[in-house]
């Protein structure tokens, strides 16, 4: 039997798509997974057991949808016994809450899944993927690879097989008791390792071609965290400690130590030899598209770190073959969530509508909305989906005619490539940072900002505050700002909801 849909992997983002597939009940679907149990990855990442993926579980709110934007663990479901606060109330809870709350996930959504599957070649023979296992072979119309970053990426350093991989170093401080050691990695995975290490090393290094960028103050929340910066203290605080800017060079053994050739960025490319007892490489992982033949190898981008993709996830090169979870964070790389949970589960769930829209021609799920206004200022209040996927899921409104459809967290790129079909007028709403965001610092009280609900200054604010674009013949006719607020309540009447219907009426108009 060739199967509608094929899914590659059972994890966070598997789960999401499979249980939309499986309420829906009218495709045929399997997930292959090679565990033996969901979530395999969090069985042993993070290495040191403490996931960084917010955990809020008093909000002050009753409304769930609301909850979701301080709930970074959930995936998306009508079943409230599936909120992650049933299983920890830690804010920054341990990886095992995470693995048990998947499999209770999959059991009580009953998805479809076939486990010890470990998928050894994906094949295409005409329309239809072949995927093949040790012990078995399907055949899908299409593939949904959601297997995530499985293999560790390693930067070109000769002698780079002398340092420890992230995978597979110790993660007990008591075998580091008073050794020189240099971790290699800017993010969170590096930091997080380093502050593991406080306490035993005698120096501790952490180096990277790149600055390091905070969290709090860029707004990716891949960036370094704050729960993981404690190392910044010992280092600006002459505790003996440092970090690198700057690339190295080589990796060679001296002795019983290791030799480091080390060019500093921040010096002209001045070279330096240090001398380490161990390397640690936190440099990240990558897509491994190992298990794809040639005919329908995805092409891969940003150093073949990830699959190439069009605004629907599908790959730019082999037709039919569809991508889900931190993979598809190439769309908003570094810019916005669609790399972690909080982030995908949204993209997955709107996968599941765009696979609807083009194999069973079912339209996008809309509503009609008489009064554009009252619907845009209820949903930006309320919305999780465009507060975690800020500037990439836009709700659309279209106007055809005398109609106004309202249609939520659609990909912005893929309407605006027509992935919605013809309209008169449209309005994308989105929730967006001002574009010099990053390069304001939120605790310098001398820099001057813009006053909150300040109206005529809407389009400069720094914050998270909601956009809204007027389409006509596909492209941006103009833009509306609501003016930022401390709480992110975008109400009053004056500053909020009498601007808004002001630019639509007059848009509409054709003013």
């Amino acid at each position: 039997m060739t199967l509608d849909y094929l899914i590659i992997g059972a994890g966070p983002a598997g789960l999401q798509l499979a249980s939309q597939l499986e309420a829906e009940g009218k495709r045929d679907y399997l997930v292959l997974e090679r565990g033996d149990a969901p979530g395999t990855f969090f069985t042993r990442y993070p290495r040191h057991r403490t996931l960084i993926s917010l955990n809020k579980v008093y909000t002050g709110s009753d409304d769930p949808e609301f909850s979701m934007r301080m709930d970074w663990n959930s995936l998306l479901s009508d079943d409230p016994s599936l909120l992650f606060k049933n299983y920890s109330v830690r804010y920054f809870p341990p990886a095992e809450a995470f693995v048990d709350y998947l499999a209770d996930f999959a059991a009580k959504t009953g998805v479809r899944i076939r486990y010890q599957a470990d998928v050894t070649r994906i094949s295409k023979e005409g329309d239809e993927f072949v995927v093949r296992t040790r012990d078995e072979s399907w055949r899908a119309k299409r593939l949904i690879v959601a297997t995530g970053v499985t293999r560790a990426y390693r930067p070109d350093i000769p002698g780079l097989e002398l340092a420890e991989g992230y995978d597979t170093m110790s993660v007990d401080p008591q075998d580091f008791t008073n050794q020189r050691v240099l971790v290699l990695g800017k993010a969170n995975s590096a930091f997080e390792t380093a502050d593991n290490l406080i306490e035993t090393t005698s120096v501790l290094h952490v180096a990277g071609p790149h600055s390091v960028h905070l969290a709090w103050r860029t707004h990716f929340v891949g960036h370094l965290r704050a729960v993981n910066a404690n190392f910044l203290d010992t280092y600006q605080l002459k505790a003996g400690n440092a970090v690198l800017d700057g690339n190295v060079r080589s990796i060679e053994r001296d002795g019983d130590h290791l030799k480091v050739m080390f060019a500093f960025s921040r010096a002209d490319e001045v070279v330096k030899e240090l001398h380490y007892d161990r390397v640690l490489l936190c440099t990240g992982f990558a897509f491994d598209a190992g298990i794809f033949d040639e005919s329908c190898r995805p092409e891969l981008t940003i150093k073949d770190r990830f699959p190439a993709q069009t605004s629907a996830w599908e790959s730019t090169n082999v037709p039919g073959l569809y991508f889900a979870g931190t993979i598809t964070q190439v769309r908003d790389f570094k810019k916005s969530t669609s790399g972690f949970i909080h982030g995908f589960r949204y993209g997955a769930r709107a996968l599941h509508k765009i696979l609807e829209q083009r194999y069973a021609d079912t339209p996008w799920p809309s509503r009609e909305t008489p009064d554009i206004t009252a619907a845009i200022i209820e949903r930006v209040n309320r919305t999780s989906a465009l507060w975690q996927q800020f500037g990439f899921l836009a709700d659309v409104v279209t106007v055809r005619g005398g109609g106004r459809r309202y249609h939520e967290e659609v990909p912005l790129d893929f309407f605006a490539e027509g992935g919605l079909g013809g309209y008169d007028d449209a309005f994308a709403i989105t929730l967006e940072y001002g574009p010099d965001h990053d390069k304001v610092d939120p605790f310098d009280i001398t820099v001057k900002r813009i006053a909150q609900n300040s109206v005529g200054q809407a389009h400069d604010a720094a914050y998270l505050h909601p956009v809204i674009r007027h389409f006509r013949g596909g492209t941006v006719q103009a833009t509306h700002h609501l003016a930022e607020n401390l709480e992110n309540m975008w109400n009053r009447p004056d500053v909020h909801v009498t601007p808004l219907a002001d630019f639509v009426g007059r848009v509409l108009a054709g003013a």
